[in-house]
């Protein structure tokens, strides 16, 4: 469980299924930025920086927090301001992005995403793995293939796998998939047989076995409650203002 409030920032340094809990009310409301990394990016900047070959200092982790310095907070309020006005947030934007990576990069848990991009020790092998089976979570894929593309054994690989994500490689596999369907079913309007196809369950009776035992629900009632929470009344605060930047 990670606890993070105004004064701290979360990195998620590489794919990872969770739930969050919020607490907000109209004397306290609930504000946040999520910046989505590009890697391209990121990974100039590594170069720039000279550390793509160097070691990390300690074994990251797939997710954490830590404390907002001085300089990233004062790039944060500025994305902000350029996000008010639609020249700014073309113009100015992106630069602000890009500085934001480089003080996370920079900070006291950039090795975490620098490991994740740099395919040269368990973690970045791991995060590679990752972002294989959310490409390819619908298909059939098995702990051998995993661990070989990884250029593990079966038992480095399952150990460093379960270190990242705290779950097992098929277990991940599951969730990944479970999450996956209950989206097609709350916002694209399939049946649980029809979604679990979709994601690659060959059984509908085990798809509602696994589903009832992550969600808690059966995949109706799940999607019952869900669509209760998206069709509630909005709470009587000002319309948030979205923009998304590319950073260049």
């Amino acid at each position: 469980m990670f606890q993070y409030d105004a004064q701290q920032y979360l990195v998620l340094s590489v794919p990872l299924p969770f739930e969050c809990e919020t607490e907000a009310s109209e004397q306290e409301p609930f504000l946040a930025i999520s910046v989505r990394v590009d890697l391209t990016m990121v990974a100039e900047l590594l170069m720039a920086l000279n550390e793509t070959q160097g070691a990390t200092q300690h074994e990251p982790a797939g997710i954490y927090s830590t404390l907002l310095d001085p300089a990233l907070s004062n790039a944060v309020q500025r994305l902000m301001e350029a996000l008010a006005s639609p020249l700014d947030a073309r113009i100015l934007a992106p630069g602000v992005v890009r500085e934001i990576c480089y003080r996370v990069l920079t900070g006291e848990q950039g090795d975490a995403i620098r490991a994740a991009l740099t395919h040269q020790n368990h973690f970045g092998r791991i995060a590679k793995a990752l972002r294989r089976i959310h490409a390819d979570y619908h298909g059939q894929l098995d702990v051998d293939t995993l661990a070989a593309e990884a250029g593990m054994s079966l038992a480095v690989f399952h150990a460093q796998f379960k270190a990242v994500t705290a779950t097992s490689p098929m277990q991940y596999v599951k969730t990944t998939r479970l999450h996956h369907a209950r989206l097609l079913m709350v916002q694209d309007g399939l049946n649980a047989g029809a979604a679990a196809a979709r994601v690659g369950y060959e059984s509908a009776s085990q798809f509602s076995r696994e589903f009832k035992r992550l969600f808690g629900l059966s995949p109706v009632d799940e999607v019952k409650r869900m669509r209760t929470v998206y069709d509630a009344p909005p709470p009587r605060v000002s319309k948030p203002v979205a923009r998304y930047v590319t950073a260049v």
